[in-house]
């Protein structure tokens, strides 16, 4: 690699040579020239720092003249402390101020799936494409994006079975304007004919496009909570089910409004907003005036009151014989995928902090993706699972915790041919699950959740949703300091009793795709009292 290099330093030499001895009139370059330059009593040239001056100002090794001394900023500076202030109608305002030209304010709803037991399920799901449409003072969503145009903002709805969020970040500077326009979009919405029926076709569009990917994941975990949970709470579909498309009308949707998005079940949670103003703008926008559903007479026979069932843990099966679609650009075969769930820990239960643990410890990701250090390759999915059977293309743990139980579960596919041996897997490193973890594991666990908690807190839009979830849930807002000493807690045997709590529950299952000879539940819940063995089961082999 280095000959062009060296033929190209030859032929210079060669040049210079030819100079020195053919032509009587060279001289050395110099220095009144050149001014970085000059030469010796040999005639050689060196480099030498050249001493003319060609600006006026001081080097940059001498201090400038008449500048203030320099301060420079100290770490207590950014530990700004999380306020929280309930308002006469039961709203709370929470808000952290942080350095920064932006915020980010939004609204955190105690509202979602979970809550629609009396109503055709489905409506969070029509709620999100209704978000940020016309209100009473914004004639349309367009009026609605200009305005959060001039001061650089952008919007966003999501909702989880549990939990409704909208939010908006924006220049610091727009926060009533930011203000003002999420009360209009979460107490007076117009939720006219013309946008529901707009919001029902691309429900219909979501759902046709995600039954045309080869991604599963968002249909497979709603079949496990489904399986997890029968026909109670958490078990509902976040996905609004073709059946009921046409069954949600306006007055559907009022009369969950009127129960669910009252004040006393919100937050609104803001960062990088002083308190105080966040205070004077709620009672200003969120206290006075009435909700949409308040001034109008909703004719509806659904329930009074908000139902406040417990969730109940039930086990189960859900499956689904289907092609699961194939794209040939991705380079991936046809895949069966499965989920193996279990009853996990609330995020008030104190399991909840050893369950992240072992969450980690487990991981997981793709086949694609075991690129080295830093990307999962440790975990026990990982080692145990990805890196032994070739026909495995992805194994992943999650963590579900809600306020009253969790779903710990693993996702794995596989083709069709090996879906038996694919759940044999799973249900095996689901019940090593208990056994003693080593120090170096549990270590690389510790500090891989200790360093995923800190990273994400950097960002200030999930700032807001630990602000405004944590305080939906419990009051208040625990600091990141205290989740690090608490993971720095855990033990060993913290893990060990948590997977013991978790295999002692009956086993969730969901599958979709070509599922064929795919064992039962009742053999996985045997198999997992079992050393993880089927019975009568041969032993697997790494080269079928």
């Amino acid at each position: 690699m280095s000959l062009p290099y060296n033929l190209r330093a030859l032929s210079k030499r060669l040049l210079l040579n030819r100079c020195l001895t053919g032509c009587t009139q060279w001289r050395p370059f110099a220095s009144d020239t050149l001014g970085g330059r000059a030469s010796d009593p040999d005639g050689t040239t060196v480099n030498v720092p050249s001493k003319e001056i060609v600006t006026p100002l001081p080097p940059l090794t001498q201090p400038i003249p008449e500048l203030p001394p320099v301060q420079y900023a100290r770490p207590g500076d950014q530990k700004n402390v999380t306020q929280v202030t309930r308002l006469s109608n039961g709203l709370r305002v929470a808000s952290e101020n942080r350095f920064g030209q932006f915020c980010t304010v939004g609204v955190v709803i105690d509202s979602g799936p979970r809550y629609e037991l009396a109503y055709p399920s489905g409506i969070s799901h029509f709620l999100e494409k209704l978000a940020f449409q016309s209100t009473s003072e914004y004639g349309e969503r367009d009026v609605i994006f200009r305005e959060l145009e001039k001061h650089g903002g952008i919007c966003d709805c999501q909702s989880s079975r549990d939990t409704f969020v909208y939010a908006a970040s924006a220049d610091s500077r727009g926060l009533e304007s930011v203000t003002r326009i999420l009360s209009e979009v979460v107490l007076r919405p117009q939720l006219s004919t013309d946008e529901v029926e707009l919001a029902r076709q691309a429900i219909q569009f979501d759902l046709e496009t995600l039954g045309m990917r080869p991604e599963q994941e968002p249909i497979v975990m709603d079949m496990v909570h489904a399986a997890a949970y029968h026909d109670n709470t958490l078990g509902f579909p976040k996905l609004c089910p073709v059946e009921n498309v046409p069954k949600i009308d306006r007055n559907t949707l009022l009369s969950y409004l009127r129960l669910h998005h009252t004040p006393d079940r919100m937050v609104l949670a803001g960062v990088g907003v002083p308190h105080d103003e966040l205070v004077r703008l709620a009672e200003r926008y969120f206290v006075e005036g009435s909700a949409t559903w308040e001034s109008e007479r909703v004719a509806s026979s659904n329930p009074k009151s908000v139902d406040t069932s417990i969730a109940q843990y039930t086990g189960g099966s859900k499956l689904e014989e289907c092609a699961i679609p194939v794209y040939a650009a991705v380079g991936l075969p046809e895949l069966a995928h499965v989920v193996i769930g279990l009853r996990g820990c609330s995020h008030q239960d104190k399991d909840f902090i050893a369950a992240c643990v072992l969450n980690m410890m487990m991981g997981g990701g793709g086949s694609f993706s075991a690129g080295g250090p830093g990307k999962g390759m440790y975990t026990r999915l990982y080692t145990n699972v990805l890196n032994r059977y070739h026909w495995m293309y992805s194994a992943t743990a999650y963590n579900h915790a809600y306020a009253d139980t969790g779903l710990f579960c693993i996702h794995a596919t596989a083709p069709p041919t090996h879906v038996r041996n694919l759940v044999e897997v799973i249900t095996r490193e689901l019940f090593t699950m208990q056994s003693r973890p080593g120090d170096q594991e549990l270590r690389r666990a510790k500090t891989q959740l200790q360093s995923m908690l800190l990273m994400n807190l950097e960002a200030r839009p999930v700032v807001f949703e630990d602000i405004g979830r944590q305080v939906l849930a419990t009051g208040e807002r625990r600091r990141p300091e205290h989740f690090i000493q608490e993971i720095e807690k855990i033990t060993a045997e913290d893990v060990q009793n948590v997977a013991r709590k978790m295999l002692s529950s009956a086993p969730a299952l969901a599958a979709r795709g070509e599922i064929k000879g795919i064992p039962e539940v009742k053999d996985i819940h045997a198999a997992l009292a079992n050393e993880g063995r089927f019975p009568g089961n041969r032993r697997l082999t790494l080269f079928r």
